[in-house]
């Protein structure tokens, strides 16, 4: 129904601000990153959320966020089973878009676990369910792209450049540090290290 709302930003709540649209308000549950995104901007005149209408027995919400990434994420996250809108707002304010994707695409559910109301068992579901969404989204690409021919890990490998790729990097940046990597390398936790040393 609204894909974006644009307007002055008038309160700064706990979860939520008020976007005032020619003189309508619009009470807009977000998470605290975008809040502090907000929070810390010079001009709060132009100030846009990227929406999401949340329905379900009875309810309707109004959801957004200051980026389409953590739109987005968020439109992942309550696609998975058990994790309802409260409950992706929760992950989402764990930590930034960047770092809750390398979470899902490193399997770091421990990590998912410390949002409020995020069980170990749904934390794991989301890493089964998210990653190799994330993944394709980032990496978008179909061949093993220069590992055909290597005795190393290629899946470990493509991980850690879509992870890589949600952090910022480009992918061409991204492709060519993973390549600096030692090939002994299998853990995509270990190759991601190795290859933000380079980049640094």
């Amino acid at each position: 129904m609204f894909s974006y709302i644009k307007g002055t930003l008038t309160y700064i709540g706990l979860n939520h601000v008020v976007i005032d649209v020619g003189g309508v308000g619009f009470k807009i549950y977000t998470s605290q990153c975008s809040i502090n995104d907000v929070a810390n901007l010079s001009d709060k005149t132009d100030v846009t959320f990227h929406t999401y209408l949340y329905i379900k027995e009875g309810i309707m919400d109004l959801y957004g966020f200051h980026t389409k990434e953590e739109l987005e994420l968020f439109e992942m996250l309550i696609s998975v089973s058990g994790v309802g809108a409260k409950g992706a707002i929760a992950i989402l304010s764990v930590a930034g878009y960047s770092k809750i994707s390398v979470s899902i695409v490193t399997g770091d559910s421990k990590f998912l676990s410390q949002a409020q109301g995020i069980g170990s068992k749904t934390a794991q579901r989301i890493c089964l369910e998210l990653k190799d969404k994330i993944k394709n989204e980032a990496l978008g690409m179909e061949s093993n792209d220069g590992y055909e021919d290597a005795p190393v890990n290629v899946d470990a490998r493509k991980e850690a450049i879509s992870a890589l790729m949600a952090l910022g990097y480009s992918k061409q940046m991204s492709e060519k540090a993973v390549l600096k990597t030692d090939t002994s390398l299998d853990k995509v936790e270990d190759i991601i290290k190795a290859a933000l040393k380079t980049l640094m």
